[in-house]
């Protein structure tokens, strides 16, 4: 760094002589390439070289005047040469000024960003509190829901149980009435019958009493047919679902006047038996809602194949009614609609009420064929 300095200051000597002695004449082109060669030193170095020069250049000169214009001269010269110093210096000020205004904004943005990091790190802790708190609240409502879900299963294992004793029950009642009670009724008829030959020639008053005895036998024996029947219709199991159905309807027609056509078909009684007394007991319930609310005066029933189930369908031109309010009121206003319901999706099956104003109700039960009852048809 020094023999560069020693080599500019010589440069700078013999360029200043060639200044000097060109007069008017010289330029200061070499003035201000050799400033521009200094770049890099500060003002104070340059102008120690240049005033090394000018004590070069001022020896042996003796008068004042030559002195003052040889320095006044020489001044121009430096001035041209300190140029481009100045105007670098100028730069890095500058640069300088805009570095520290940059260095002000990055740390204003470094500190916008250390509290933007610090709310975030709250927000990202709060949100996985927020996360934490939803899994252990999804958690715990499914948790309720699958008690919920197994408290229905049960409860609807349970209803059907009810439903599957009441019907056993119901059968057990009506065979015994139909096998002990009836028998027993006739055989007092029988009885009461030979008692009333045999005392013809005795007493007519006896003959009176003995008859009348046997017509109180005879409505017993008709009411204990009656409620045999409403409890589990022999005719059901004996010949089976369209027997039970005619003589249902014909029954209905008898007590209430209002007519029940019915069409089926034959491959219905192909059902198991729990199958056909749920068809059985959903068009008992219809027929008893007809005759409760509808005020109808016909009533037609259809049992038909679709596909691998059968649907009956019962449908009345009666008074219509809503059919999702009546399903949400109270158990005693729902018509039996609920049990219908529950007795055909026992045996997987489904349920469905319509009900429109000037067109009646219908009800549909659709019930699918047994496995083995679906091969043994196909075959």
């Amino acid at each position: 760094m020094k023999r560069d300095s020693k080599d500019l200051s010589q440069r700078y000597e013999a360029a200043l002589g060639r200044y000097l002695a060109e007069g008017s004449a010289a330029n200061l082109k070499p003035a201000l390439r050799l400033g521009r060669e200094a770049v890099g030193l500060d003002t104070l170095a340059l102008a120690l070289i240049h005033e090394h020069a000018l004590v070069a250049q001022l020896s042996g000169i003796n008068s004042r005047t030559a002195r003052e214009r040889i320095i006044k001269r020489a001044g121009a010269f430096f001035a041209e040469a300190v140029v481009p110093l100045e105007e670098t210096h100028r730069s890095v000020l500058e640069a300088n000024i805009q570095l520290s205004r940059l260095n002000q904004e990055l740390k204003r943005r470094t500190l916008d960003l250390a509290l933007s990091n610090r709310k975030l790190k709250r927000e990202v802790s709060q949100r996985l509190i927020v996360e934490k708190n939803l899994r252990q609240s999804e958690q715990e409502s499914n948790a309720l829901l699958e008690q919920s879900r197994r408290m229905q299963e049960q409860l609807r294992r349970l209803s059907r149980r009810v439903l599957s004793a009441q019907e056993d029950e119901r059968k057990r009642i009506s065979r015994e009435l139909h096998d002990v009670v009836v028998q027993t009724l006739t055989g007092v008829n029988l009885r009461l019958a030979n008692l009333k030959a045999q005392s013809v020639v005795d007493s007519k008053d006896l003959s009176k009493v003995i008859s009348h005895t046997q017509r109180l036998v005879q409505r017993s024996v008709g009411l204990v047919h009656q409620f045999a029947r409403r409890l589990r219709p022999a005719v059901l199991d004996d010949l089976g679902l369209i027997p039970a159905l005619q003589a249902l309807f014909k029954s209905f027609t008898t007590d209430t006047g209002i007519v029940v056509g019915l069409t089926a078909f034959a491959g219905v009684e192909d059902l198991p038996i729990d199958r056909r007394t749920v068809l059985y007991r959903v068009a008992q319930e219809a027929l008893s809602n007809v005759a409760r609310h509808a005020k109808a005066s016909r009533v037609e029933a259809c049992i038909q194949r679709v596909t691998n189930s059968v649907l009956m369908k019962i449908k009345d031109d009666g008074k219509s009614f809503d059919v999702e309010r009546m399903l949400k009121c109270k158990r005693g206003k729902r018509l039996g609609l609920l049990g219908m319901r529950e007795r055909v999706e026992m045996v997987g099956g489904t349920f469905t009420v319509e009900s429109v104003s000037g067109q009646g109700t219908t009800i549909h039960a659709q019930i699918p064929f047994h496995k083995d009852t679906k091969r043994r048809s196909r075959s």
